[in-house]
């Protein structure tokens, strides 16, 4: 980026010069020192369009033509040639650390700054907050300072630099490619630019340079201040006050006195240090967030304020005993996400509202953690952990997953790890909601790691240090750089045995499991109820919470950028969007649909795992049926009841439905009281089951009353057989054997094969199944067995009432599956009895059920069982039994990359109608697996996104007798073998009638 319009014909630019993009030692140069003073209100916003040109490289001249980009934001979705790309663990280049590519983007963004006149005798300071990935400053063509770490602010001292009054022209240098890129390849796209917001803001020459605070559950409040003057030496009477809501903080004289005796009062930095304690302190935790408000005020000697810094204090404790994580002497649960900073327009950045609605988001689905994966996160992001309630896990800005033992302990890479872990640690401790910090992730472990870690734990000792990588290698260890043990994806049977072993040494909290990669988080439940069940478990963070797609324009392959904006809802694009992955842009270095692993689609709408993550951290449940009545159970750590109201509802097979008010008793956390049965069931309907709808009863910060925060069930009464009785009559075959039927387009006939998820191609399973030649099992007829179907008497003919006999064999590759259909003449339509005998080859396939097509106009589906969202077998505790509702249109679920969706677990009976009400009923011989969409199994398999698929016009109907859970094999554990399909012979029975 030399420019010979500033710097004069052949000059060469200091910074450019020096080559920073390509010397691991340099972290910073002219960079001030991170402090934890909130500067963000009273400067002047720099946030808006700036002139703009990419340079293929950092030192080709600066020549024009001028752009403009919008700042914050990254160039990449900005409409230039420089597009995103993902890789997961590979680096998107072949250069080895600490070397970057000959062809390296780099941004070059300028405006003119009109400095205020008031600020005449001021210290100014420039402020970018993130910048991807070295940062270069000049203004009026002088050097400034070099800044290192893509998700942290860097500010820079212009005051020598500029004139209050006048004009300055700020440029901002950002090269793509560093040897920081190979400590930042972390699991998402790869972006270049500046994705926070730039401001300029003024101090008085005296100022405060930090504020650390630490507010103890007991009440005591400690404030440390450091205090600095631009101009060098401190001016004598200088003095600090503060108030905390209007309580007064007085000055830790002892304090004093130490510094005095020990010789440890500077000319240049001053040390202050104020306390008080609140009495009948209202403590923090993340469900009673409490917050009290701090002023702290630097004085000159005349008593007139030189600089002051506000603060949002939680008043909590954050400790280790044994093998327990306590948040104010309580062992808490940790019920947490993984979360990226992702937007699908703007990528890397993310506005205030967006970050809240996150955050609102996941508390009415049952989280209290985040996990900042993989850096630190906006300082918006932690305000709001702090006020809405959450456990925050924050991770510096390290992985080095490609090259991981290589840069562990390289002595050129020791300040980069200690700058990025200190440099969180000082912009963010003095936040509640933070109860442990994070080395990084996926970075092996090194001599870089434990001298990161030795900071910290001088700097903080009131939090806990984790890092997965020093603990991987041995649970029980007590000598790493690691308080606990963060394991990622491991099986929940391993972290029982170790829990029980009686070796382990520390907490166990698992930094990443469940992976979320399309129809997935399969035994969640499973693993939860291990986890409450097991003293030394205390949960995880799920990974992850976001699906990175960015909206595409499928016309010219192009990010849609910010005028994409509306054009998605409920997770789906308008026509000629497409939500893009890695590949999508043309890269031919990526990991494909890997990028799409959360909990919500891009547009943040609800994936159905987290209606299953909501009920599994319900705050109040149905513990059991008792003969004194319904024994109810508060979940919670802090809190009661009392916050919440309820409804009863009674859902009977018939389909009676009763709702009443439910009067939640009065019970303190960990509590269980039995209250009366709310109705007197009747004696006939069939099944029961009885559920209590919870939802908040006042207002809270993070929703409205009424909004829905779970929904327990328990069945008080189980089904009433009723069988099909034969009638004298006639069914219809075809000369294959197969069912003829006015309502159906396909006849039913046998299914083994789903559209792979991502679990089942990732984890191998796919690949098995396409092996024994699942996906296209050929049927040949053994043989079709027809009666007359007359009767006299009442006494049925020597073959039945007019049933129909069907042997086929479907032919894999590898074995054979015998299917034997009866076919038999009921009431008003067919009962199908089946029965499939699977080979001992096909040990683990995907579903033994029943398949067939309807004709066009069947638009609705109602039916009683589990819903109304998306249910499997391995994960189905979020989808209560009851009658639902659903047009068909809305039953699959759009997975980025399409694949088996839009099931539900436990179903009894289904209709399929027409507005007129005609269409078809099926009953079903028990619960079973039962998915209705517009695409069959290849329409899927053979599409890689949404936009390529065509719905048939009629419904796909698959009944299953056994389908395989979905697990989490993506990335982590398969489902549990009581999930997986059996070889062996399987029957399963239903009835086709016509409404």
């Amino acid at each position: 980026m030399n420019d010979p319009s500033i710097l004069g014909p052949g000059a060469v630019d200091p910074l450019i010069a020096l080559r920073p993009w390509e010397a691991p030692e340099v972290t910073s140069w002219g960079r001030l020192p991170m402090n934890a003073v909130d500067r963000r209100s009273g400067g002047l916003p720099l946030d808006g369009d700036w002139r703009f040109e990419l340079l293929p490289t950092p030192d080709a001249p600066v020549g024009g033509p001028w752009s403009t980009a919008y700042v914050p934001g990254a160039w990449t979705v900005q409409g230039t040639d420089d597009l995103p790309q993902y890789t997961n663990v590979r680096m998107p280049f072949a250069e080895f650390p600490p070397h970057s590519p000959a062809a390296n983007p780099t941004g070059v963004y300028e405006r003119e700054v009109d400095v205020p006149a008031e600020w005449a005798g001021r210290r100014i300071v420039l402020r970018v907050g993130a910048a991807e990935s070295v940062l270069l400053v000049h203004v009026d063509g002088r050097p400034v300072g070099i800044s290192k770490d893509s998700h942290l602010a860097a500010e820079f001292d212009l005051t020598g630099v500029v004139r209050a009054g006048e004009r300055a022209t700020v440029r901002l240098t950002v090269v793509k490619w560093s040897d920081a890129s190979h400590i930042e390849d972390q699991d998402q796209w790869w972006h270049g630019g500046i994705t926070r917001s730039v401001l300029l803001y003024a101090t008085d020459p005296l100022y405060l340079a930090d504020v650390t605070v630490r507010a103890a559950f007991s009440g005591e409040l400690r404030v440390d201040c450091r205090v600095r003057d631009a101009r060098g030496a401190l001016p004598p009477g200088w003095y600090v006050s503060g108030e905390l809501d209007g309580q007064l903080l007085v000055q830790d004289r002892e304090f004093d006195r130490f510094n005095a005796e020990d010789e440890r009062v500077s000319d240049f930095l001053g040390e202050a240090r104020m306390r008080t304690t609140v009495e009948d302190v209202r403590s923090w935790n993340a469900e009673t967030p409490e917050l009290y408000g701090l002023t702290v005020r630097l004085h000159r000697a005349d008593g007139t304020v030189a600089d002051t810094s506000h603060h949002r204090v939680g008043f909590r404790d954050v400790e280790i005993v044994g093998r327990d994580l306590l948040v104010n002497g309580e062992r808490v649960f940790i019920r947490g996400v993984n979360r990226h900073d992702f937007h699908p327009l703007t990528g890397r950045t993310v506005s205030y509202d967006d970050m809240r609605a996150d955050l609102v988001l996941l508390k009415r689905f049952g989280f209290n953690a985040i996990r900042t994966a993989h850096y630190p996160n906006d300082p918006a992001l932690y305000d709001l952990a702090d006020e809405l309630g959450f456990y925050v896990v924050d991770e510096a800005d390290i992985e080095s997953h490609d090259h991981a033992h290589e840069i562990a302990d390289d002595p050129r890479c020791l300040n980069a790890f200690v700058d990025r872990v200190s440099r969180m640690v000082l912009r963010d401790k003095n936040h509640p909601s933070i109860i442990i910090w994070s080395l990084g992730n996926e970075s092996d472990y090194g001599a870089n790691h434990d001298a990161a870690a030795g900071w910290v734990r001088r700097h903080d000792p009131t939090r806990p240090v984790q890092y997965e990588g020093a603990a991987k290698l041995d649970w029980a260890a007590t000598d790493d750089a690691s308080d606990i043990a963060c394991p990622m994806y491991a099986p929940v049977e391993d972290c029982v045995a170790h829990a029980l072993s009686g070796r382990q040494t520390r907490p166990l909290i698992q930094c990443e499991y469940s992976h979320a990669m399309g129809n997935s988080n399969g035994t969640l439940a499973d693993h939860w109820a291990a986890i409450e069940a097991t003293p030394g478990l205390q949960g995880g963070f799920i990974w992850e919470f976001w699906d990175h797609g960015i909206l595409q324009r499928v016309s010219d392959g192009r990010p849609a950028g910010r005028a994409g904006a509306g054009l998605y809802d409920n997770g789906v694009t308008a026509p000629g969007y497409r939500w893009a992955y890695g590949g999508d842009f043309g890269e031919s270095l990526h990991d494909g649909a890997f990028i799409a692993d959360g909990m919500v689609f891009p547009d943040r709408t609800p994936k159905p795992a987290m209606f299953e993550h909501r009920e599994i951290a319900a705050p109040v449940r149905i513990e059991c049926f008792k003969h004194e009545g319904i024994v109810l159970g508060n979940h919670q750590h802090f809190r009661g009841l009392d916050w919440l109201a309820g409804e009863w509802r009674l859902d009977l097979a018939d389909g009676t439905t009763l709702t009443g008010p439910a009067e939640l008793p009065n019970l303190r956390p960990g509590e269980a009281a039995a209250v009366p049965l709310p109705f007197e069931v009747p004696q006939d309907g069939g099944e029961a089951w009885l559920t209590l709808r919870v939802t908040v009863a006042e207002d809270q910060p993070w929703a409205q009353r009424g909004t829905e925060v779970c929904v327990p069930q328990i069945r008080l009464r189980g089904p009433a057989v009723v069988p099909d009785v034969p009638v004298d009559g006639q069914v219809e075959v075809d000369g294959e054997g197969l069912l003829v039927h006015p309502l159906l387009t396909a006849a039913p006939t046998l299914s083994l094969w789903r559209a792979p998820t991502d679990n089942d191609e990732l984890g191998g399973t796919a690949g098995r199944w396409r092996d024994w030649g699942l996906d296209a099992l050929v049927r040949k007829v053994v043989s079709v067995r027809q009666d007359a179907g007359r009767s006299e008497m009442g006494v049925p003919p020597a073959g039945g009432w007019g049933s129909v006999t069907v042997v086929a064999e479907y032919a894999g590759t590898t074995g054979v599956v015998r299917h034997r259909q009866v076919l038999t003449p009921v009431e008003g339509g067919v009962r199908v009895d089946e029965e499939a005998e699977l080979p001992a080859t096909f040990d683990d396939v995907a579903r033994v059920g029943t398949v067939f097509e309807t004709g066009a106009g069947l638009d609705l589906l109602e039916w009683f069982g589990q819903g109304p969202w998306e249910s499997y077998p391995d994960r189905s505790t979020g989808a209560p039994v009851g009658h639902h509702s659903v047009p068909v249109d809305e039953l699959f679920t759009p997975y980025l990359r399409p694949q088996e969706s839009g099931g539900r677990h436990g179903v009894r009976r289904f209709t399929l109608s027409a507005p007129d009400a005609t269409g078809l009923l099926v009953g079903l011989d028990e619960p079973r697996q039962v998915s209705v969409t517009r695409y069959r199994a290849e329409d899927l398999t053979s599409a890689r996104h949404h936009d390529e698929l065509v719905p048939r016009p009629g419904c796909v109907v698959h009944i299953d007798a056994a389908h395989r859970g979905l697990g989490t094999a993506s990335c982590g554990p398969d489902t549990s073998p009581s999930y997986l399909v059996a070889p062996g012979v399987h029957r399963w029975s239903w009835t086709l009638r016509v409404l």
